[in-house]
């Protein structure tokens, strides 16, 4: 007899970086993590040699792609199966910014491909923790051209070109490709992207690695890549916090992702929607019912629910928040 579909829950990756901390481990409370400076817990990922594993029931210790090798749309959805076949779109992941990341941009779906790449990257931030003055570095400050960046770089002043935003718990930042952009130091967050590893690095902050040496910048790829255009006045991204309701974030091609802080049971309608749905949990605890199954779920797990699901039951103990993600 086939076993049937569930809600999939998955193991977390740990990430050493140089810019790390630990506060995966002391505000997110994954205290399992083998590394000292753990930068990224990778909570739900398809990348090749990164791929996160299924946790729970009978498929524990498969990967996502195995997954949908087995299930195909029934876990996906019709639309994204016959766009993305095996190819799991999107990546969802902690970041610990203990120092500042370096300042890079993403390129394109067309860019991506036209240099063998699958796609590109766009992605969002959403604030779970900041330190007093902590900073978000998101597009430029004003239009400029290319070569006021190529001098920005070459006399180390491209900070000057930069928007920069002082950021707190709760801000949302949309990173659409072609934007330059850079986490500071102190900031702990959510970052949801398409499934993609293209990074060009345009400045490292002079930094050396653990071998005195400076890491790789990708000035000429990242050239081609930018968007020379003024980000305006701010960066972020704003949206209604509404308890035991739902809250759009962001409503992109590649993803859809919205807010949801409930201290009572909330029922979610799936029943229209042909797509898989992502729960990221960024606060509390609690249960989740689908498909005739009861998963827990806490502060730093993922959760996918297969597209098959018509409804989902959030039941929080106390307070929960959720990060909720599908492809429209």
């Amino acid at each position: 007899m086939e076993q049937s579909l569930y809600p999939l829950r998955f193991m977390p990756l740990f990430k050493d970086k140089i810019w790390g901390g630990n506060k995966i481990k002391d505000i997110i409370g994954i205290d399992y993590s083998p590394l000292e400076r753990c930068g990224e817990l990778w909570a739900l990922s398809a990348i090749e040699d990164d791929e996160t594993l299924v946790e729970n029931g009978y498929l524990a210790e498969c990967t996502l792609k195995e997954v949908i090798e087995m299930y195909a749309d029934e876990l996906v959805g019709e639309k994204c199966y016959e766009e993305f076949g095996e190819n799991f779109p999107l990546l969802f992941k902690f970041i610990d910014a203990n120092e500042k990341l370096s300042v890079q941009v993403h390129p394109d779906d067309k860019l991506a491909q036209s240099k063998g790449m699958n796609n590109g990257k766009t992605e969002m931030w959403y604030i779970l923790q900041a330190d007093k003055d902590s900073e978000i570095i998101s597009g430029f400050n004003k239009d400029v051209t290319k070569a006021e960046v190529i001098n920005g770089l070459r006399n180390k002043n491209i900070s000057n070109l930069l928007n920069t935003e002082k950021t707190e718990k709760g801000d949302l930042f949309f990173i659409p490709s072609g934007r330059i952009h850079a986490i500071g130091s102190g900031v702990l967050l959510a970052e949801i992207q398409q499934s993609s590893d293209a990074t060009y690095r345009v400045y490292d902050w002079d930094r050396k690695d653990d071998n005195g040496k400076e890491r790789k910048l990708h000035i000429e790829e990242a050239l081609e890549a930018l968007d020379f255009k003024s980000v305006g006045l701010s960066a972020k991204s704003k949206y209604d916090y509404i308890l035991n309701k739902t809250s759009e974030l962001v409503s992109t091609p590649f993803f859809t992702t919205n807010v949801i802080h409930v201290t009572d049971n909330i029922k979610k309608d799936y029943s229209m929607l042909d797509s898989f749905v992502v729960y990221l949990c960024i606060e509390g605890t609690g249960v989740i019912h689908s498909l005739g199954h009861q998963i827990p779920l806490q502060k730093g797990q993922a959760l996918l629910i297969p597209a098959i699901a018509e409804e989902t039951i959030i039941q929080p103990k106390g307070l929960v928040s959720i990060l909720e993600t599908y492809i429209k």
